[in-house]
């Protein structure tokens, strides 16, 4: 207990003197750890703390809106980045083999599931998130404060390049979702994850290719430019040498909903329904060439 106040102690003084904040490696299952949006006002910076259920002497990480800028940058427009940082979060640590589970509120564009993936490929494993808003926003800008807040909680610094593979991965996934629907662009994701774990493509074409199997495998029809953006994303993640089998892991209760949804009554129906649809439109144009022949004799 000694121990855990001086690492405390340790962490709000490194803090005021504006050094590295990861010390606290001794990090125990149920410790929170709270990131703020720096544009906050004290009002609702209380009412956030107060939904969160966390004491006011919480540890707490600020997020500001030019580091929300550094890691988003590159994916969306300054415009939907905006000017104030508001998303904020808690991060409860979890038991060993916990997994990650992840609930939101006022976060309108990317969905939990889009966060746990993420949160996956940069290495954040056993926690609780929860990541929310005075009012709705898109929700982009959270995963900035989760990552810092994973880090000074458990003392693990997370690369520079995973924390931006992160947020590119975060960003197409909502921007896919806008023209498949959230859930199932969540599930190609994943669904390439898992497949990178056992099969690693070496090259683009390679990677395009199991890229579109797995979209003909989940009956979803993605433009060019969506192909080009994943097997861009998937290209980045390959170069920085992320251990698919340990994101597998992390992952697996979220394949495991792609599975059930293709080995499921639902899923059946509908692949027979798109297999019956293709069957009928081929036997239409036969027939219709049928007829040609026919009244041309």
């Amino acid at each position: 207990m000694k121990r855990r106040i001086i690492a405390t102690m340790l962490v709000l003084a490194l803090m005021m003197m504006g050094l590295p904040q990861f010390v606290l490696a001794d990090a125990a299952p149920g410790d929170e750890i709270v990131s703020l949006g720096a544009d906050l006002s004290e009002e609702q910076k209380q009412s956030l703390l107060n939904e969160m259920d966390v004491s006011e002497n919480v540890m707490t990480v600020t997020v500001t809106n030019k580091e929300e800028h550094e890691y988003l940058g590159d994916y969306i427009s300054k415009a939907q980045i905006g000017t104030r940082a508001i998303s904020s979060s808690k991060i409860t640590i979890g038991e060993k083999g916990d997994g990650l589970t992840v609930e939101t509120n006022h976060i309108n564009w990317v969905t939990a599931d889009m966060y746990k993936s993420a949160l996956a490929t940069a290495g954040v494993e056993d926690a609780h998130i929860y990541a929310t808003a005075p009012f709705d926003v898109s929700g982009t800008a959270a995963l900035t404060g989760l990552l810092k807040a994973y880090e000074t909680s458990t003392g693990e610094a997370i690369a520079e390049d995973v924390k931006q593979a992160a947020n590119q991965e975060m960003v197409t996934t909502a921007k896919l979702g806008e023209d498949l629907g959230k859930e199932e662009a969540t599930q190609l994701v994943t669904a390439i994850k898992s497949e990178l774990a056992n099969n690693t493509p070496q090259n683009k074409e390679e990677m395009q290719n199991l890229i579109q199997t797995q979209t003909e495998k989940l009956n979803l029809n993605i433009t060019d430019e969506q192909l080009n953006n994943l097997t861009d994303l998937f290209m980045n993640l390959k170069d920085i040498n992320i251990d698919w089998n340990a994101v597998g892991d992390r992952m697996g209760e979220m394949k495991q909903k792609v599975d059930e949804f293709l080995n499921s009554e639902q899923g059946q129906n509908f692949l027979d329904r798109i297999g019956n649809f293709i069957k009928s439109v081929v036997s239409a144009i036969g027939d219709f060439f049928s007829g040609l022949l026919s009244s041309n004799n």
